[in-house]
């Protein structure tokens, strides 16, 4: 009781909760900036933490990050282009939903189940770190095969109605992956002698290119005489929430529990964690067909994963000092500076500091509640701008950072050769969402699958003689022949018999 009384007294100090505010309020801004995603956030934080304590570091980092993963959501329900790549992956859901005039669902439900799936990523960091990393080291290039082999499986739920163009989409994705060194002889694949592509195709290009430059040139080829009227959204879109967390308590739950333990994972994040908590609560749905068309349900499941990951990622940096992404790494290198040596013997020299910074990630969460609904209501406004104005304002946003991620030139060129592709493949009903994950975990497949083959050498067999390797790896191969099987029983049973 006294270490949790003095962590209490190392928090609220108005450096510290004035440090919080504004790490949280930059995080928002960051967030909703199409390009610049939470890492960059707290990495443009870290010349700042030199100044700060301990606690007030990793308070601003904690805030900045939890506030910049939500931020993400905005101008995907207000402009379809997700501010994050984590938003990207139930995107469509919170523009289908503005499109029928339900801002205020969008959000609302979003803030809510983000603040939920941060404070149940908390609950587990506090009650079950130990355990947890336990089961995140035992993670080989095995499991991470799996693990990610699945994620791409469920891929074609997030296509639409037609799975072969999904899957011709996702393939393209996977392609993408293939430019660049070979990750296991360092020989270069489909350069065509252009340096700039030995780095491989840039995620940040793409995504932005996929879904804000393509959005524009769709909105370019049907241009609105009249600005949209701007979305009704106000304290409203907090009515109703804590009746849709309640309706919705299986799919928040399940996206928290996901989210943290795929965090908890060293190089997953809330990125990999959004796109499987989609896919998982689209296959687990009793209204499949309603995803895509603006389903509550879809965003519940997938915006609780992104904060419940941020929490997760946690797990492994405090307790083993191992980062569980590239956020936590710099979290690591804060607190090293700061002369403290994150790893087991942390929670007995600075039990203070541990406890400390779990009453942070409680007030970040909370935090999002009051900075989320300050800035949808002034982010809403920006609907009633003209669109002559509007869409070169994004565009210049879009530019800016998509340049700023690796200040690459040619990574500009990727950006518009991918907006227009996908702009001429969603105006062929081709789903964008399938390229982008086949990008983000086509990589993790290739590069798990040659380290698992070597140090197999050869023997696939392998594969299967782990026990979380050999579960992940049994679902993977239900998931691919349980559907056919099912829809060939079915068929029979419709069948007449002859008589």
């Amino acid at each position: 009781m006294d270490v949790f009384l003095s962590s209490l007294q190392m928090v609220f100090t108005y450096q510290v909760i004035g440090v919080i505010l504004l790490g949280a309020a930059f995080g928002l801004f960051v967030g909703a900036t199409p390009g610049l995603s939470a890492t960059m956030a707290v990495a443009l934080l870290v010349p700042v933490t030199f100044f700060l304590s301990p606690v007030a570091a990793i308070g601003a980092i904690v805030a900045c990050s939890a506030m910049s993963i939500f931020a993400g959501d905005i101008p995907g329900a207000l402009l379809r282009i997700p501010g994050t790549p984590a938003s990207a992956a139930y995107m469509r859901e919170l523009d289908a939903l503005t499109q029928k005039g339900r801002l205020d669902l969008s959000l609302g439900l979003s803030m809510c189940v983000s603040v939920m799936g941060g404070l149940v990523g908390t609950a587990v960091l506090v009650i079950a770190a130990p355990q947890l990393a336990r089961v995140a080291l035992r993670f080989s290039s095995y499991e991470y095969f799996w693990l990610a082999l699945l994620g791409l499986s469920c891929a074609t739920m997030v296509a639409g109605k037609d799975r072969l163009k999904g899957t011709l989409s996702l393939l393209l994705g996977l392609a993408l992956t293939m430019v660049g060194l070979d990750v296991t002889t360092g020989l270069p694949r489909y350069t065509f002698g252009v340096i700039d592509l030995q780095a491989g195709v840039s995620l940040i290009a793409v995504m932005i290119g996929a879904f804000a430059v393509a959005e524009i040139l769709r909105s370019a080829a049907a241009p609105l005489t009249q600005p949209r009227k701007p979305a009704a959204a106000g304290f409203s879109i907090l009515k109703g929430q804590f009746g849709n967390l309640w309706r919705f308590k299986l799919p928040v739950l399940r996206g928290s529990l996901m989210g943290t333990v795929i965090g908890a994972l060293p190089g997953a994040g809330a990125d990999i964690a959004a796109w499987i908590a989609f896919a998982v609560s689209q296959r687990f749905s009793k209204v499949k067909a309603n995803y895509g068309k603006g389903e509550p349900e879809a965003i519940a499941g997938s915006a609780s994963a992104n904060n419940a990951a941020l929490s997760g990622s946690y797990v492994p940096a405090l307790v083993f000092g191992i980062p569980g992404d590239s956020i936590t790494a710099i979290v690591v290198g804060v607190l090293v500076l700061k002369g403290i040596q994150p790893g087991p013997m942390v929670f007995v020299t600075s039990p203070d500091l541990v406890n400390a910074i779990y009453i942070v990630f409680v007030l970040a969460n909370l935090l999002i509640i009051p900075l989320g609904l300050a800035a949808v209501m002034g982010g809403r406004h920006v609907l009633g701008l003209r669109p002559g104005l509007l869409y070169p304002a994004i565009l210049l946003m879009c530019v800016l950072g998509t340049f700023a991620t690796n200040n690459a030139l040619f990574d500009l060129w990727t950006l518009a050769a991918i907006g227009v592709l996908v702009w001429i493949m969603e105006a062929n009903d081709y789903p964008a969402a399938p390229l982008v994950l086949g990008l983000v975990l086509g990589k993790i497949v290739e590069e798990s699958f040659m380290s698992s083959m070597i140090k197999a050498d050869g023997n696939l067999l392998t594969f299967f003689e782990r026990p979380i390797a050999g579960t992940l790896g049994v679902i993977t191969i239900l998931v691919w022949i349980l559907p056919p099987l099912v829809a060939m029983w079915r068929r029979r049973r419709r069948t007449p018999e002859l008589t």
